[in-house]
Formats: structure tokens, sequence, C-alpha cells
């Protein structure tokens, strides 16, 4: 297949890496060039444009956020006039449920396909090709991206054929790991006040009741002070926080503790802090509790201060 990949931030250039290993011809384009440049050894070809990476049979997107995807896709990029008749888009970016029903349409009516496929890991899955990707769309187009998704993840989940299906189930994942890392933050500090070992709690916790990956990854993060670079900064937080609350009031669902969220990480922002991977939101329930910054030694034990081990 021949697959056109637009999109080469973190996870981009990681993702659009493994389907040259897998033996897809791609063709790449990111508006910082020497990213796309970067793919040549791989076996990548580099389009100038947007619209010169849609030859093909299909074209992902990974993008920041919708003005990037509008704007690729339906704007100045042109890629809906490139795309030929009966291809594929698959946007992998985060974007709301609204900006996935317009995508849907206009691949439609162009006589294209559109099917929508977020993704949940960080850089380092996406290094390994161990996303898990949630595609959504008609069962036709959705059968024939598996072999990208096969390249570029671990397993594919299909929440239905309507491609805001895909988005949705993504933003509310994005909310519940927002929520790990807001609750993370407030028990750590008051394990910290409280003088127990913070790394022993964790420990305890997911050996026991929390043995998710999400409290394992963003627990390990918190700890050690892992806040730069960022795999998921605190801008792209806010910005999904933003679209589920929009999508909940689409439906008329309150969600009190997704405006509690939104808030924290609006505070970060406020403070100059986005450039942060989101996880640092932990930072403001520690500094709420008076507690100074963590301090992770070699042995992977954390103090501070206030802490005794």
């Amino acid at each position: 297949m021949d697959v056109g990949f637009i999109g080469l931030g973190h996870m981009g250039q990681a993702m659009a890496r493994n389907l040259l290993k897998s033996g897809f011809k791609v063709t790449v384009w990111d508006r910082t060039r020497s990213r796309a440049e970067d793919l040549r050894e791989f076996g990548a070809m580099v389009a100038d444009t947007p619209a010169a990476a849609c030859s093909g049979e299909a074209v992902v997107t990974m993008l920041a956020d919708d003005r990037a995807v509008e704007d690729v896709i339906l704007g100045s990029g042109r890629v809906i006039r490139a795309l030929g008749d009966d291809a594929v888009h698959v946007s992998m970016s985060t974007i709301t449920v609204a900006l996935s029903e317009e995508l849907t349409e206009a691949h439609r009516a162009a006589g294209q396909h559109f099917v929508a496929a977020p993704v949940f890991g960080r850089p380092e899955a996406a290094a390994a090709a161990q996303l898990y990707i949630v595609a959504a769309g008609e069962p036709e187009p959705v059968d024939r991206c598996r072999p990208l998704f096969d390249a570029m993840g671990q397993k594919t989940f299909v929440p239905g054929g309507f491609p805001p299906a895909a988005n949705l189930v993504k933003l509310g994942g994005n909310f519940l790991i927002a929520s790990v890392i807001e609750c993370l933050g407030e028990a750590i500090a008051l394990m910290r006040k409280a003088d127990v070992p913070p790394h022993r709690f964790l420990e305890i916790l997911t050996e026991s009741l929390f043995s998710a990956p999400v409290y394992k990854t963003y627990g390990r993060l918190i700890l050690e002070e892992q806040y730069q670079p960022a795999g998921f900064s605190m801008p792209l937080a806010l910005k999904d926080l933003r679209s589920v609350l929009a999508a909940a009031e689409a439906k008329a669902v309150p969600m009190p503790v997704a405006s509690l969220i939104h808030d924290r990480f609006l505070t970060e922002v406020a403070r100059g802090n986005g450039d942060l991977d989101w996880s640092a939101l932990a930072r403001l329930a520690a500094e709420n509790a008076g507690l100074e910054p963590l301090t992770f030694k070699a042995t992977g034990s954390a103090t501070s201060g206030a802490d005794r081990d």
C-alpha cells in the first residue's frame, strides 16, 4: 500500500518509521522540513506540500489540534482536493467530535473515505509499535487500513461504524488519564505530608489495587519528576479537556470532575508551565500542600525535606 503521512512530531515520526520498517511505501510531509528529511534514510519520500503526499491509497494525519487538521485537509493544505476517488484519510490525531463529523461528511461528498483512528500511548510506545488504536469508520476502509494499524500498534479496537465514536472514546480516555494524574498527585502529596515514603506507597498500590499501566507509568513520572521533555504537553491536555467538555455539553452530560481538572491544567498553563508534561499537574497538589519538589535518588527512593525513609 502506498501511503502519505502528514505530521511528524514526537508521535508521528515514530509511527511513520514503523510503517517504513513494515515495507510500506511512505511519502511524508511536515511543516518542519527537517523532520521529514530525517526519514529519508529509512526509505521515505519527502513531499513539498501536504497535497503532494496524497497520491497513494491512504493518507495518515497525526497533527496537534483541530486547527492544524482543518487547515491541512480542508484549507490551504488542499488534501481533500488531492486525494483520489475511494482513497482513505486516516486521522490519528486527537480532535473534537464536531470536526470528526465535519470530516466524515466532507470526505463522503468528495467520494473518499474517512477513518478516525486516534491512539493511546506515549512516544516510547509509538517508537516500539505498541500503541493502542481506536478506529471507527465504514467496515471496508477500516479493514483496508488494518495492515497500517498492525504496523504501528499492538491492538486495534473498533467502537463502531461512525468515525466520531473513535474520537469520543479517545477524549474519554484522556479525561480518565488526567483524572488519574490529579488523584495520584493528591495522594502522593498526602503521603509525603504524613512522612510515608511515596515510592513505597506507589509500590503497594500498583502491586495490589491499581496494577494498571497508567498508574505505574504516571506514578513513576511523578515520583521521578520526569516532566521534560514532554511526552504530552500541558496545552494539549488542556485542549483535550476542553474538547471533552464540549462533547459533554452537546449531549447534556454534566462532568464536574472534568471541569475541575480543566481548570487545574489552565492554572499550570497560566503559570508558564506549558512546556511540561501533563503529569506535572501533580506538582500543583504538592505545592498546595506546602511541599518542596521531590528529589529522586539513584536507589529509587524519592525524598524531600518533608520525607523520611
